[in-house]
């Protein structure tokens, strides 16, 4: 990990941080960082990605960046979602480190030396983990179902991954390698390196009234991480599909040998409709699954960008 950066004047930590409706706490957040790296000496920059939220993001980040050199504003052309807007942000940092933190105040800007030295171990990649979180229950539930299941989908994939990471800029350079419409970066970081730690953080209730991730958003991003990442949706129609027709054909042999032996006179339609349910739906859940790799193909052929910039404040 001791390859030079390209620009002689980089600084050694680059923090990027999504913005999505953070006008009113990007001010807090930012003097914050002041203080912590202040403290510990280390040289930093901030970019604020603007990520089309809320219409005054990007009218508090040009105040930011006009008052204090150390900041940089970059603003999408509209919505693309938090991991297109950091991964932007990555790619246009400029530190040997770069720290991944939302805008929301619950991940403490205070812990980001504690992550450096546990990197400076010999890490390339940080997550600062929360030991409690104060999400609402069925948050916390979703979550650890879904990292479960991640993991077991994507085995290099780091259990505890955090939107609070600290990453070395020879990975972060390796990011623009990939171009699936459907971002994720812990997945992609999982693919370069499994060369991680974790430094336990605490979790600090958020500034706003609730997450950004509603269910609908969260199922959603579950859907693209298992389709993105894995074939294991592909494995689980093909065992549902022999399944059915092991169970279809041994039900059928059942009922054959049921009306030789006399046992039954005449099928139930019941059973009989119940069956023809149960295997359309199987059928549907099996095309849907094939359709969903299919239009993911269908994007990428398509090569369209993860992101646009409309404008950037000068650095």
């Amino acid at each position: 990990m001791s390859d030079s950066l390209p620009l002689a004047v980089a600084p050694t930590v680059s923090v990027v941080v999504p913005v999505y409706r953070g006008a009113d706490s990007i001010g807090v957040l930012f003097t914050r960082l002041q203080k912590t790296f202040g403290a510990s000496g280390e040289s930093f920059e901030v970019l604020f990605v603007d990520d089309r939220g809320a219409a005054n993001n990007w009218p508090e980040i040009e105040s930011l960046t006009s008052q204090h050199p150390e900041a940089r504003g970059i603003r999408l052309s509209r919505n693309f979602g938090q991991h297109a807007a950091t991964l932007c942000g990555i790619l246009r940092a400029r530190g040997e480190w770069i720290v991944t933190i939302d805008e929301d105040l619950e991940q403490p800007p205070e812990s980001i030396p504690a992550m450096l030295a546990k990197a400076r171990e010999g890490y390339l990649v940080v997550y600062g983990v929360n030991e409690k979180r104060s999400h609402a229950l069925w948050r916390n539930i979703t979550s650890e179902l879904g990292r479960t299941a991640f993991k077991f989908a994507i085995p290099s994939l780091n259990r505890d991954y955090t939107s609070f990471r600290l990453i070395h800029h020879s990975v972060a350079k390796d990011l623009h390698r990939f171009q699936s419409p459907f971002t994720f970066i812990d997945g992609y970081i999982s693919w370069i390196t499994t060369n991680y730690a974790t430094v336990i953080v605490p979790h600090h209730l958020g500034i706003h009234a609730g997450s950004s991730y509603n269910l609908r958003k969260l199922i959603a991003h579950m859907v693209n991480i298992f389709v993105t990442f894995s074939d294991l949706p592909l494995r689980i129609a093909t065992w549902l599909g022999i399944g059915a027709s092991v169970g279809g054909a041994l039900w059928g042999m059942g009922i054959l040998v049921s009306k030789l032996l006399g046992v039954v006179s005449l099928t139930g339609y019941a059973s009989i409709m119940a069956a023809m349910t149960f295997l359309g739906g199987l059928q549907l859940l099996i095309l849907g699954v094939f359709g969903e790799y299919i239009a993911r193909i269908n994007f990428k052929t398509a090569s369209m960008p993860l992101f646009l910039v409309e404008r950037e404040t000068e650095a």
